[in-house]
């Protein structure tokens, strides 16, 4: 299976010649990403704001395969007040092969003992951490330490050269782990059985300038 990180909280997960796309960003959407310019066999976003909802982006693949993903949802909202502020919110999970990755969108809100039991200890968990418009980097390491993940990568922050101006950036989340704990990867990690250790994957947006 092979994950890549294309940018805000965009990933593509291609197994058996499969490829799904999550939160998928309208073009000019989100400052300092490229446009998309992917295919894939299937898009889900986990709520229809523009930076999470570009359908269009995305050009279905005419070649036709059967899904290795069990997809399942926890609705949630996208801040502390049942959605007032910013609407609703889907925890996206994926089961494939053995594996749980969960994305958990523009989550805003605290999950229920019964929520977070579903997702807890999943293999790889995909978490906002810039805050303002979700939680932000103490809630997500908060989150991290009652589902006890396998892989966190962390999403939804800004850079240098790509993000909103009111997220914070990645090293506020990392700072919380101990250093040997956060490892720096590419665009793209491979998985060919589950993870064993408990890691922070820091990826590189794909559709982002780098940065020097």
């Amino acid at each position: 299976m092979e994950i890549t990180y294309l940018g805000h909280s965009c990933f593509k997960i291609v197994k058996d010649g499969f490829a799904l796309i999550l939160d998928p960003y309208k073009t000019d959407s989100v400052p300092g990403l490229s446009p998309l310019k992917e295919t894939a066999n299937q898009v889900i976003p986990s709520h229809k704001h523009d930076d999470h909802f570009g359908l269009g982006e995305v050009k279905l693949s005419e070649m036709r395969a059967d899904t290795p993903f069990m997809i399942s949802f926890i609705p949630t909202f996208h801040d502390e007040k049942e959605g007032a502020l910013r609407g609703l919110n889907n925890v996206i999970v994926i089961d494939v092969d053995g594996l749980k990755i969960v994305h958990m969108g523009d989550i805003g809100c605290m999950l229920t003992d019964e929520e977070l039991q579903f997702i807890k200890k999943c293999d790889i968990l995909m978490i906002p951490v810039g805050g303002f418009f979700t939680i932000d980097a103490e809630q997500a390491r908060e989150y991290v330490d009652i589902i006890e993940p396998k892989i966190t990568i962390p999403m939804h922050y800004s850079g240098k050269t790509f993000g909103y101006d009111v997220i914070s950036g990645v090293d506020k989340f990392t700072k919380l782990f101990d250093e040997k704990d956060v490892l720096v990867k590419g665009s793209v990690i491979e998985f060919d059985e589950a993870p064993q250790d408990r890691k922070v994957y820091v990826m590189r947006p794909l559709r982002a300038e780098r940065e020097g």
